[in-house]
């Protein structure tokens, strides 16, 4: 996969979300003026791929519905989740282009297996809006982060918190399901920082992204290389640095290593808090609605997305797909509170429940 940036001028880690609230604003008002929204109503089938991470059904599924009723008060939003399921995907997609609808935002369980799906929405005239993960097949717009970006910032924090670089360092990976490209990219973006500075003592691709699969693979590694000589896990996500932890709790390991993540979810972030996982990979799920709303009702009224997209992006079947990609931020203790907090992610008191607030006070989160 490629990706060709336009030259947008400078940037700050927030411009994407500038840009996408001005479009908005833009096209909120081309569906309420001039008297035309009456006749602007549609149907935006909406496609997510399981239910393993909280972020789909508690934050992409509800932040998207809200921006496509914003920006097209009239259209309506239909639901699917495939619960990990390709097959049950692939039935959702062709019931959803059968009953009409006008335009689909699809996270893929599987790039490669939705191919056939996405075709058959191109052939019916129904454009796919290809959602945090880049689907094969002809899809007319794409929004994501940027995931070599997202390694690149578990990598670097592990080598800090190991003081590497330090080749007798043994770290485990813990990476995302191997049927996914983005789980590719964290790969290599994690790679790209610690090859050659840590030993890699034992690296899984974990199917389903399970907390179940990570938690028995981590189990593994123990066995194999000794519970005192791990020295860090890159752990791809939140749910399955859960289920590493687990691992090692298990295994009586009294000093837990560093342990990365991804997602920003609230158990994760309460284990922050706790000293029992090093970080999280901060992705602002309202800001990937708004682009993946904003494409969803352009295409829906056949507009192009040029206005919209910010480089283009090749996937193995498709090439120049207008794409969004937006900036991921590292989270640690020292920036919750002016990163999940100050955007309204988690308020204090859902991050700090009673057996936290001693950890809460010493990380500076008081209200």
């Amino acid at each position: 996969m490629t990706c060709r940036r336009r030259n947008v001028g400078p940037r700050t880690r927030y411009v994407v979300g500038a840009l996408v609230a001005g479009l908005l604003t833009m096209l909120s008002a081309a569906c309420t003026g001039d008297g035309k929204v009456t006749t602007d109503g549609f149907t935006v089938g909406l496609l997510l791929p399981s239910r393993e991470a909280p972020r789909w059904e508690n934050s992409d599924k509800p932040l998207i519905e809200q921006q496509v009723k914003q920006l097209c008060p009239h259209c309506n939003v239909t639901y699917a989740n495939a619960g990990g399921d390709s097959t049950a995907q692939r039935q959702q997609m062709i019931a959803m282009i059968t009953t009409g609808v006008r335009v689909l935002v699809l996270g893929a369980t599987d790039n490669r297996a939705q191919r056939s799906s996405v075709q058959a929405a191109h052939d019916a005239g129904v454009p796919v809006v290809a959602y945090d993960r880049l689907a094969d097949g002809p899809v007319s717009g794409y929004v994501s982060f940027d995931g070599v970006q997202v390694g690149i910032l578990q990598g670097r924090a592990l080598l800090r918190a190991m003081h590497a670089p330090a080749k007798d360092r043994t770290i485990v990976m813990m990476n995302g399901d191997p049927t996914s490209p983005n789980a590719a990219l964290f790969k290599r973006g994690a790679l790209s920082v610690l090859r050659a500075r840590v030993r890699i003592g034992r690296s899984y691709d974990t199917p389903g992204w399970s907390p179940n699969n990570a938690n028995a693979n981590m189990s593994a590694a123990i066995s194999a290389l000794g519970p005192g000589r791990i020295d860090g896990v890159l752990a791809a996500n939140d749910a399955m640095a859960a289920g590493v932890i687990s691992a090692l709790k298990s295994a009586h390991v009294r000093r837990l290593p560093p342990v990365t993540g991804q997602d920003a979810d609230l158990d994760a972030v309460q284990r922050i808090v706790n000293g029992e996982q090093l970080m999280t990979v901060y992705k602002s799920f309202r800001a990937e609605a708004e682009a993946a709303a904003a494409m969803a009702v352009a295409l829906g009224r056949g507009e192009e997305l040029h206005t919209i997209a910010t480089t283009t992006i090749d996937s193995p079947t498709t090439r120049h797909i207008p794409s969004v990609l937006l900036t991921p931020v590292a989270v640690t203790t020292a920036n919750i509170k002016q990163t999940l907090v100050k955007d309204g992610v988690y308020t204090i008191a859902q991050i700090c429940p009673p057996h936290l607030r001693t950890a809460c006070t010493k990380a500076g989160l008081t209200p």
